[in-house]
């Protein structure tokens, strides 16, 4: 029997909560399929920076280098900056291990309701392939003449041919899976260097694969099309920012953050891929028991694919799908409910026992 070795660091805030459910339900999948998991988990986060100095150990990427994979909950708390939580734990591990891959499916299940008018169940169904370790998020620049009227700060956007090419590549070979249709995000109108390098790449890249009809937007009209017209979305290609932005946008307009899953995918398995809900540590419900625990299940799920355990994986997916198309089905605060975490987890459970 195949055993697979699972870094979990639960995080931050929910994170610890809806991680403690994926595990429970990844568990459980085991039991009809031939393959185990063993878990171990790290209490890196916030809380260890409160009480160390630092949201990881120097040797954290060495700890985490020999496991199949790793799972995250979440990072972010009140008291801790952002720019720390993220430049301590998680931007350190995409970038260490070269998870260059980003990727965010987006779908709205059926028993969903959009808060667009007149969308129904799987009418929305999308993916953003978004670059993940250089472009806007590349940690190059700084600060001088600090706390003084002249103080200057300058952050510099990073664009490789190599770090655009694969990822637009990748994207590609998604829309020939799927239906056939990418969109290209950019601000090419402005950003007149890194992002017309990035054009030229997808027109060159778009050449090996002419049964993929190409569409090219700018992230404002990208944002409005994703409101005005989502179902005609399929495979969306974007750098580290702007993905990050319509995958928010994609998120909101199929129902919650609350089920979205996100994969930090290193493709060539050179190192361990990370995965990941959308979502983040949700201070504001901590402890409350309410937190939507769907996202991180599918986050289980997408981390099951990238394992080899694709039967699994679909049997997580068809779980959810059948528990959120039940008209009587718990719900959480966020799509309308009144259910605890624990109790959306366990009727999942039911729908995954034999």
């Amino acid at each position: 029997m195949v055993t697979h070795e699972i870094a979990v660091v639960p995080g931050d805030g929910i994170g610890n909560e809806v991680t403690e459910s994926a595990m429970t339900v990844l568990k459980a999948i085991t039991e009809s399929n031939n393959f185990d998991i063993e878990l171990d988990t790290f209490d890196w986060g916030s809380q260890r920076y409160l009480n160390e100095g630092e949201m990881m150990p120097e040797d954290g990427l060495d700890q985490l280098e020999d496991f199949d994979s790793v799972f995250l909950g979440a990072v972010g708390h009140p008291d801790v900056p952002d720019h720390i939580t993220l430049s301590g734990l998680l931007l350190p591990i995409r970038k260490g291990f070269d998870q260059y891959i980003c990727k965010r499916p987006n779908v709205l299940f059926d028993g969903i309701e959009s808060p667009l008018r007149g969308y129904t169940g799987n009418e929305i169904d999308l993916v953003v392939y978004r670059e993940n370790t250089e472009g806007e998020y590349a940690d190059v620049g700084g600060r001088e003449h600090r706390n003084q009227d002249h103080e200057v700060a300058i952050q510099s956007a990073t664009f490789t041919r190599r770090g655009t090419e694969r990822i637009v590549r990748r994207a590609f070979e998604a829309a020939v899976d799927r239906d056939g249709h990418l969109t290209s995000v950019t601000k090419s109108n402005v950003q007149t260097y890194s992002m017309v390098l990035w054009d030229d790449i997808v027109e060159e890249v778009s050449e090996e694969f002419p049964e993929v009809t190409v569409e090219r937007l700018l992230v404002d009209r990208a944002a409005m099309d994703l409101v005005q017209r989502p179902d005609k979305f399929d495979v969306l290609v974007a750098s580290n920012l702007f993905g990050d932005i319509v995958t928010d946008v994609a998120a909101a307009v199929t129902g919650s953050l609350g089920l979205a899953p996100s994969g930090n995918i290193n493709p060539e398995g050179t190192h361990p891929s990370m995965f990941e809900p959308v979502h983040g540590s949700a201070p504001d419900i901590v402890g409350e028991g309410t937190a939507n625990p769907l996202a991180s299940i599918l986050t289980g799920a997408m981390m099951l694919d990238h394992l080899g355990e694709p039967d699994a994986a679909t049997e997580v997916r068809r779980a959810v799908d059948e528990q959120l198309a039940a008209s009587d089905g718990p719900r959480t605060p966020d799509l309308g409910g009144t259910a605890t975490t624990d109790i959306v987890t366990e009727d999942l459970l039911d729908w995954i026992r034999p």
